[in-house]
């Protein structure tokens, strides 16, 4: 007969597996696997290239959107009915997009993809995490999150494949697969912890307020150091340097086995060292490893740079959200609403920062500068952390009792 604490831990862990299912659904395909299917669909002659990119800005506008919808939505139908909502309108969003009947219609669908998206964002960790004891929550958040990273992997593997059966059937199996992960999640998510608890902690003021206001800055600041590697790394290597897309491929191929292991590996250091020494450090990192491609074009570089920063990209993501628990203990509801800000903080200045390095580079044609621009973004994360936990006295490792 199991005992009650094996069933606790059974229990976590399908939510934990549930946390996987939504942020590979939801960010993980519903977003990145775009980027390989956008020359498939300018070749096609479903839309020009100039539709094409706007379509997939599209994905960034909804994805903001489901983040500010978010915690509205979760308070009108309990977290757990939303979450199953999000992924089945990502699931549907995929499949629809297998006919490009018109721009409005392709646009509208990407549009709800980004929505699912940026609510499971949102949503998805808090509810898991309250039920996942303290000392494994680096780790279990590292699963979650490494949805994100399997998504990135599948962009430059699973897409292809797909892709011999045609276009339209590429977005019908996309949606089949996603369809396949809500089901396997279905049952997996918690009852929603804060209402449990919010009588214990009654309205009381969250301590270390200023920490987690310099969080949302830090955060966005991060999202500003990600953006050149996101969008231009390949195009760098294939064209600055002039070594051919295949090269290029070749790289974005590291920067997505990265992704597929950064959250865990980042989640089982926060574990041991604390949430707050683990973003300091991948600041650190992430900011030597962005500036490398500036700094020189060797091979070794260049595939230090694009697996380290291809771990970061979804691997900070369990690092902002186990520091605000670290800031917020015991305050649930407060956890929820921190990781909505930070989340949509992440996601205004990616979008801007997007934006502004398109428009630096097309006036510059210097990939370089842009490597430059996101180093100096992830040392301004780093300098506000330290001075703030300075300021406030803290001590910069583990605090006592986590």
């Amino acid at each position: 007969m199991r005992t009650f604490s094996s069933i606790q831990a059974v229990s976590s862990w399908r939510a934990t597996l549930a946390g996987f299912c939504a942020s590979l659904v939801g960010i993980g395909l519903a977003r990145f696997a775009y980027t390989p299917l956008l020359p498939a669909i300018v070749d096609a002659h479903w839309f020009a290239a100039s539709s094409a990119a706007y379509l997939g800005a599209a994905n960034l506008a909804g994805y903001l959107a489901g983040a500010l919808v978010a915690r509205s939505a979760a308070r009108l139908a309990t977290s757990r009915v939303t979450i199953r909502a999000m992924m089945l309108l990502a699931s549907i969003a995929l499949a629809a997009c297998a006919w490009p009947w018109s721009f409005v219609w392709f646009f509208a669908w990407r549009f709800a993809s980004g929505l699912a998206g940026g609510a499971l964002m949102v949503l998805a960790a808090p509810t898991v995490l309250p039920h996942v004891p303290p000392a494994r929550r680096g780790l279990a958040s590292g699963v979650i999150f490494m949805g994100v990273g399997a998504g990135i992997a599948a962009s430059g593997t699973v897409v292809p494949l797909l892709l011999r059966g045609g276009l339209a059937g590429t977005w019908l199996g996309l949606g089949g697969i996603s369809l396949v992960l809500t089901i396997a999640a279905w049952r997996g998510w918690p009852a929603d912890a804060e209402h449990a608890n919010a009588a214990s902690h009654p309205h009381t003021a969250p301590p270390h307020a200023g920490l987690v206001r310099g969080l949302y800055t830090e955060y966005a600041l991060n999202a500003v150091g990600l953006v050149p590697h996101m969008i231009f790394l390949v195009a760098f290597i294939a064209h600055g340097l002039g070594q051919g897309m295949q090269v290029g491929a070749a790289y974005w191929v590291l920067f997505g086995l990265g992704a597929l292991v950064g959250p865990v590996l980042t989640g089982h250091m926060a574990d041991r060292t604390g949430f707050g020494r683990a973003l300091r450090l991948a600041y650190l990192a992430e900011a030597v490893t962005v500036a490398l491609p500036a700094l020189g074009s060797g091979a070794a570089s260049l595939m230090l740079s694009s697996f380290v920063v291809g771990a970061f990209t979804p691997g900070i993501v369990p690092l902002a959200l186990g520091r605000i628990h670290e800031l917020l203990p015991h305050h649930p509801a407060q956890q929820k609403a921190a990781w909505s800000r930070a989340t949509i903080s992440f996601a205004v200045l990616q979008a801007v920062a997007a934006y502004a390095m398109s428009y630096l580079f097309a006036h510059t044609g210097n990939y370089a500068v842009l490597f430059i621009c996101g180093s100096v973004a992830l040392l301004a994360a780093l300098s506000i952390d330290v001075v703030l936990v300075w300021r406030q006295k803290l001590p910069l490792a583990r605090p006592s009792g986590t």
